[in-house]
């Protein structure tokens, strides 16, 4: 599998377990770009540039939230720094300031980390990038340009990545140890009685009661929406009048929604996996039950042409084989010296690892013969592991579960009862037998949680260029209506069909959809209506 597939990003959680399907955890595996801070160059290799004043309430009139009592606060002090760019190996890497609270910019601030490989040849603007999650590092993303985009948009595009507040570089927050995210993967997504039930709520509150005791005040300010903002002046500050952007999976809504706030200013956007800003936590995890009931279905079909394969019979009677296997984990979990492979991890590993078929159907299909055939646990847990960031010491390698949490919750705040998410788990069964129960159960974290905000819940970006929106027929993550929904929704939008399996499409070696997507962003020409790439 190619790098580029790995930090394709969605919001997805299993039980009341770390949701991070990549979240962060994408960025394992034997390809992948390994998380690094930027280090101090020599002064020799500092740039220093400033940039132009800015409005002093960028965004102000487009966006439909509240922001404070004065309509207008000044941010002239941010869109004017200075921004000191170092050396960091293959990029430029910098630090700019951003206020905590934008309604309140001259309280507390946060820095944000952001990066930029350049052009390799005639440079026409700046393409940022967005890998997705929550909770993806878009500086180590960026880092990645030369597998993340085509030669010709390297050629052409500085490719920068600012890592969202809270996230990777950005202040990272910290809300949980090793040790309760482990607990929190661990826990049972399948109750099977009051007892249980009452577990698993009291082991939702985890991150929410971590957040709230370490990670005050920041945490409270890591929504989708003071995300764009900063993407905004980090527009600025490398000198762009309008935004050019590549957003995936979670970084497709980070870019609507930038849209929202700020129509005007949009330049020339790909959202690739799309992420509705208007959907409910509810609405959201029950189309990607349904979603990832289909991809399992196909993994199966897969799995049954080889001979490796621990499942057999019909598609019917493999997905039942691999149900009852994970379901008989409940009572025996497989030991696995420092740690039992249980039902929630096990469940957790088979779902994480149907994104990407080239790539994971193989891996897949190799550690559950080994979990099924020999009883050995040690392949569904380095697969895992390898989703979800996890270091052979145990040791997480990124904030990305805490991150996670923390946007997810202030986004799509929810308030189900045990009652309704019990109703919930009865429901989806029926069209997602495999994981509808413990997709439904994982909810929980975000009841009550200890911060609120106003998110933006509608992407219309009235007046802006055109979008452009790629969707994949049979993406588990963002399923393709979701597409569908938010080109519609945008009041200027060009929606690509890929008809493909695997979660987005852009630089998957469709040459129909790297083209659609290089033209648009090169010359800015659309491509025909109702486009479909086989």
């Amino acid at each position: 599998m190619r790098p580029r597939r790995q930090f394709a990003i969605a919001l997805v959680s299993v039980l009341a377990a770390v949701p991070l399907l990549a979240g962060c955890g994408l960025f394992g595996g034997p390809e992948a770009v390994a998380p690094t801070r930027p280090s101090p160059a020599a002064p020799s290799n500092t740039l220093e540039t400033g940039v132009p004043s800015s409005p002093a309430s960028p965004g102000a009139s487009a966006s439909s939230l509240t922001e404070s009592a004065d309509p207008t606060p000044d941010l002239s002090r941010y869109y004017d720094q200075k921004v000191k760019w170092t050396n960091c190996g293959s990029a430029d890497c910098a630090t700019i300031t951003a206020p905590l609270d934008y309604s309140d910019p001259t309280g507390e601030t946060i820095d944000l980390a952001i990066t930029r490989v350049k052009a390799t040849g005639d440079k026409i603007g700046s393409l940022f990038v967005n890998p997705g999650g929550p909770g993806g590092s878009a500086v180590d993303y960026a880092k990645a340009a030369d597998a993340i985009v085509s030669s010709s948009i390297r050629e052409h595009f500085d490719i920068v990545g600012i890592d969202p507040r809270g996230v990777g570089h950005s202040d990272p927050i910290h809300c949980m140890t090793d040790q309760q995210i482990d607990d929190l993967t661990s826990a049972d997504g399948t109750p099977d009685d009051a007892a249980e039930e009452q577990q698993i709520a009291a082991d939702s509150m985890i991150p929410g009661r971590g957040c709230a005791k370490d990670a005050a005040p920041d945490f409270a300010h890591v929504g989708t929406a003071d995300s764009a903002r900063d993407l905004d002046l980090a527009r600025a500050l490398v000198k762009d009048d309008t935004l050019t952007y590549l957003g995936k999976s979670y970084g497709t809504m980070l870019g609507a929604t930038y849209a929202e706030l700020f129509p005007d200013r949009v330049g020339r956007m790909v959202l690739d996996g799309v992420l509705p800003a208007s959907l409910d936590l509810v609405e959201v995890t029950k189309g990607q039950a349904d979603a990832f009931e289909v991809a399992v279905r196909d993994f199966a079909r897969d799995c049954l042409t080889h001979s490796d394969c621990p499942l057999s019979g019909s598609v019917d009677q493999a997905v039942g084989q691999l149900q009852d296997f994970l379901a008989s984990l409940d009572a025996e979990p497989l030991p696995g010296g420092d740690r039992d492979l249980n039902e929630p991890l096990a469940t957790y590993a088979v779902l994480s690892n149907l994104y990407f078929p080239g790539y994971e159907y193989p891996r897949l299909r190799d550690a559950l013969a080994q979990a099924m055939k020999s009883n050995n646990p040690g392949r569904m847990f380095e697969i895992l592991d390898d989703r979800i960031s996890r270091g052979p010491d145990g040791r997480y390698l990124d904030n990305s579960s805490d991150a996670f949490y923390a946007v997810t919750c202030l986004d799509r705040p929810y308030t189900g009862t045990v009652d309704d998410v019990k109703a919930l788990a009865l429901e989806w069964q029926k069209t997602a037998p495999t994981f509808g129960e413990s997709l439904a159960w994982g909810r929980q974290p975000c009841k009550d949680w200890p911060a609120t905000t106003e998110p933006v819940t509608q992407t219309r970006a009235e007046g802006s260029n055109p979008i452009l929106v790629v969707s994949t027929r049979k993406d588990p993550a963002t399923p393709y209506q979701w597409g569908e929904l938010v080109a519609n929704q945008l009041d200027n939008a060009r929606l690509v069909t890929y008809e493909g399996v695997g979660h987005t499409a852009y630089g998957d070696g469709n040459g129909c959809v790297d083209g659609a997507v290089d033209e648009y962003l090169l010359k800015g020409t659309l491509p025909k209506k109702g486009l479909i790439c086989q």
